[in-house]
């Protein structure tokens, strides 16, 4: 019954992840095709501050939760525990960062999703980004309240490892957002 759920709880994943890409892939080719196409500012290089510390909590997060399945495997539950506590929080840390920068954008800099072009395609990607961030950080929560309950053991380090491939997803997305957006479209 286990290796049934693993093989289709995977194809499951990797459906919605191919989903998901493919959703990204408009939004990126949009963003980089109105890249320099707005007429009035402000413009990327004017506003844009690159988030490197929350980019670095961002991708940190990959090798927490690896070591919190990792963890869960060997059936160490307090390891497990502590690395997933620190992948909820360096991905809370990435959404705090992104909403400091959406409210100095807007009440600093006057961007906002109506502003101009840059704005509309800025908001939607890096929103779009952020709620799937927000949906992996509720994800994370409920096992996490699994785990505090006794829920949680070893047997469902399957279960635990398809979940965190989503995440995995969440933060390569990342790096495709953070380098259209702050580097080649600045």
């Amino acid at each position: 019954m286990q290796c049934e759920y693993s093989a289709r709880g995977r194809v499951a994943m990797f459906g919605l992840i191919a989903a998901e890409a493919a959703i990204f892939t408009i939004f990126v080719v949009a963003y980089l095709f109105y890249i320099g196409k707005s007429l009035t500012g402000p413009m990327p290089n004017e506003v844009l501050s690159v988030p490197i510390f929350y980019t670095i909590c961002l991708l940190s997060s990959s090798v927490t939760i690896h070591a919190a399945v990792k963890a869960l495997s060997k059936g160490n539950a307090r390891g497990f525990g502590a690395w997933w506590l620190a992948t909820i929080t360096l991905g809370a840390a990435f959404v705090y960062g992104t909403v400091t920068e959406w409210h100095r954008l807007i009440y600093q800099e006057g961007l906002t999703i109506s502003t101009n072009l840059f704005g509309t395609t800025y908001y939607s990607l890096v929103g779009l980004h952020g709620f799937h961030v927000i949906v992996g950080l509720v994800g994370l929560s409920m096992i996490a309240i699994f785990t505090l309950r006794g829920n949680l053991t070893s047997a469902e380090t399957e279960r635990v490892d398809v979940f965190s491939l989503y995440w995995h997803f969440v933060d390569a997305v990342w790096v495709v957002v953070f380098t259209v957006v702050y580097v080649l479209g600045r």
